[in-house]
């Protein structure tokens, strides 16, 4: 089969396909303009470093960070949360996050109590998907130095209240980080107003560049330590890595070609209205695809009987059949895409009781889903309880 005809539903592991501008704007620029940035004073060199800027500037705009400089670029959310994560926490001090968060956050955490750095409280979801405020006020500890929270879950498609967690921490020592891989780009975000200390997303889902691309915003007040060194192409001379942002937690030559997809990726964004507008024609399908499967016999929905607060993404099991065996029949039978098993978050699926089950069936939603292929899949699902 011609993957042109797959119908798409994995856009919560990464946005495909990409815009046509995204592929254009990266083969021009990468082609005529493809030289390591920052290092050199001929004019391509110029016009890579301009854009790396200019990309940084627009990102943080989106964000509603503070600095330019402070929006920085690494190679994926991983990467991004693992370096604020531990330039962040030090020995013996208390950390809080979520059962919703992926494994890009509890795995670090999960190391640092391992190796007795740190102690670590998880939050757990009500029944519906969210996180209750009180809980996490009743965790904070005088040493509580990192809230880390999920702002959109990749299993559940529930969406934080950022602004009411970030009030109760505003005037708390605790740094807040949020993890928004699954938001940036589909839901306004505005650290400033949130409270946010530090953002991490990833650049490959809806911010729509390519994979092997991430940011980290940080706001003025907070100081990353650093755990890494290497070459910035500034003040070669001097012996140690540079503690001035940008380059402080930038490390060697940075992914130019992503980057440009990054660009393209914002302004393709801005061209189609905006996170809001993407969102609104997102969730208007992914609410058809719940009302056409919720009744159906032996499937089962989680964490959607509103989809107030949500993305376009939705996890479901059929009673009598593996969540992998029922992805292959999608693939096989139907030519849907889809993402089976735990999802890189094996504590959500504790709190919604599929572990057990080996996960579930996720389908997400992108920009480029459409009406009809939405009614293939409610057919397809049908098909396959019966």
């Amino acid at each position: 089969m011609d993957a042109r005809d797959l119908i798409y539903m994995d856009n919560a592991a990464t946005s495909w396909p990409k815009p046509d501008e995204v592929y254009a704007f990266m083969d021009d620029f990468y082609r005529h303009n493809g030289v390591n940035p920052g290092r050199s004073g001929f004019d391509a060199a110029i016009s890579a470093g301009d854009l790396v800027e200019n990309t940084r500037k627009k990102l943080n705009a989106f964000f509603n960070g503070d600095l330019p400089e402070r929006t920085l670029f690494c190679h994926n959310a991983t990467d991004g949360l693992n370096i604020v994560i531990q330039g962040l926490v030090k020995p013996g001090d208390h950390v809080i996050s979520t059962n919703l968060d992926h494994n890009s956050v509890l795995r670090p955490l999960n190391c640092l109590e391992r190796d007795g750095v740190a102690d670590v409280t998880w939050l757990t979801p009500n029944e519906h998907g969210f996180i209750q405020t009180a809980d996490l006020e009743n965790a904070l500890r005088p040493n509580t130095s990192l809230v880390v929270v999920n702002h959109g879950s990749n299993v559940i498609g529930t969406v934080q209240d950022i602004a009411a967690i970030g009030a109760i921490l505003k005037d708390h020592q605790a740094k807040f980080v949020i993890d928004a891989s699954q938001t940036a780009g589909v839901v306004p975000i505005d650290m400033k107003a949130w409270h946010v200390d530090a953002l991490v997303a990833t650049g490959h889902k809806a911010l729509m560049g390519p994979t092997g691309t991430g940011v980290i915003c940080v706001r003025e007040h907070l100081e990353i330590g650093q755990t890494r060194s290497g070459g910035t192409g500034v003040r070669s001379a001097f012996p140690y890595h540079l503690a001035e942002y940008p380059w402080r937690l930038e490390y060697g030559t940075p992914n130019l070609m992503g980057i440009g997809g990054l660009w393209a990726g914002q302004r393709w964004i801005e061209e189609n209205g905006g996170p809001a507008a993407i969102h609104a024609k997102e969730m208007a399908m992914v609410q058809t695809f719940v009302d056409g499967i919720k009744d159906l016999p032996k499937v089962t929905t989680y964490c959607c009987d509103s989809l107030e607060n949500h993305l376009a993404t939705l996890s479901i099991n059929v009673e009598g059949i593996d969540a992998m065996n029922v992805g292959i029949m999608l693939d096989v039978d139907h030519d849907i895409a889809t993402r089976t098993g735990l999802q890189c978050a094996p504590k959500c699926h504790e709190s919604i009781g599929t572990f057990d089950l080996h996960g579930t069936v996720r389908f997400s939603l992108g920009p480029f889903n459409t009406p009809d292929q939405v009614q293939t899949a409610i057919a397809a699902v049908e098909d396959i309880a019966q």
